[in-house]
């Protein structure tokens, strides 16, 4: 057997296994990150956990919601990107709502629910083809990692957020990585600025660079997305809390939230904020604040997109009511 055969051998061999290998590893998080959140629930003083969410002012919670209500309104901006990189006609004040619905159902019940299916659901409705929905949501994806790598990186690569003792990853390696998150935002800049070739065809589908200034756009809007949802994190610990700081514990906890797939990062998050933060606030006032956070970013805005979904399905049948009762040469 020469050492080609043997190699390709190997290289099939690890991707026969690896799904399982991904589920194991991914499963063995999940319990590690229960087990935590069992012995933290078991030292908290809920009574405090309960006086924090009581004791938020009228301003506090003015200020998270219309921090959320800007997250929202920029995230809704990363399909109307989209629209601009397919070049479809939808008008921009339909596709609002549509991001606005997918993103909500995206962040509390998976991608899969919200980033794609809901997506191909209304979008397809609108008169999108499937090929232009990839397109968007591809866009719409990369969007939001890209504003992540580059404010991640920057945050890593400065030394701006100290990971605990006794945590495997140390401040070196941090900065490694923040350096390799900022180095693959050059290499995409670079890409779409200057590479000749504009289009790549990957299993049956169409990959097109964007214009170098819409890759910039994508930029800031990804990153001023991660930074107004890190603003309603500090305003829910009642600024007790460096900005800074939130937003770097929150690149972090993000990054974890995305390795268990667990829906909202349910659990994560408080994991990792309570690990960072516990010297600095008790356990019970962190855990109130955040949830706060998740009932302002994430359960109120799943309401108003269920309110929205369900106007935007009837005005669908509406519309598809009164295309079957015209006439067949009256229909556009």
């Amino acid at each position: 057997m020469s050492a080609t055969s043997s190699g390709a051998e190997t290289r099939g061999g690890w991707r026969r296994h690896w799904p399982l290998l991904k589920k194991i590893l991914t499963y063995a998080f999940f319990v590690l990150v229960g087990a935590l959140l069992v012995s933290l629930a078991r030292q908290l003083d809920w009574a405090e956990v309960w006086q924090t969410l009581r004791s938020y002012s009228g301003l506090t919670l003015l200020l998270a919601g219309v921090a959320a209500a800007g997250s929202y309104t920029v995230y809704c901006f990363f399909d109307v990107l989209g629209k601009r990189y397919t070049g479809h006609d939808i008008p921009v004040r339909q596709v609002m709502p549509v991001t606005f619905v997918c993103y909500a159902f995206n962040l509390n019940l998976s991608a899969w629910v919200g980033g794609i299916a809901l997506r191909y659901r209304l979008y397809s409705r609108l008169g999108l083809r499937p090929a232009q929905i990839t397109r968007v949501f591809t866009l719409s994806l990369l969007t939001n990692w890209l504003g992540y790598m580059w404010l991640a990186g920057l945050i890593f690569a400065l030394g701006g957020i100290s990971p605990p003792a006794g945590w495997e990853i140390g401040m070196g390696a941090l900065r490694v990585l923040g350096v390799g998150l900022l180095l693959a935002c050059l290499v995409y800049l670079g890409l779409c600025g200057y590479s000749r070739r504009r289009e790549w065809t990957l299993r049956g589908h169409e990959i097109r660079l964007p214009s170098l200034r819409l890759a910039l756009l994508q930029m800031v809007l990804g990153a001023v997305n991660w930074g107004l949802m890190a603003l309603v994190v500090y305003f829910m610990l009642a600024q007790k809390i460096a900005y800074p700081e939130v937003l770097g514990i929150l690149m972090i906890s993000s990054i974890a939230g995305v390795i268990t797939h667990i829906p909202a990062g349910l659990g994560v998050i408080e994991a990792v904020f309570v690990a960072m933060l516990g010297d600095e606030m008790s356990r019970a006032a962190i855990i109130g604040g955040l949830i706060g956070y998740r009932v302002i970013y994430f359960l109120i805005p799943l309401l108003l997109a269920t309110a929205v979904y369900v106007l935007l399905e009837t005005r669908a049948r509406k519309l598809r009511r009164d295309n079957q009762g015209q006439p067949q040469a009256e229909r556009p």
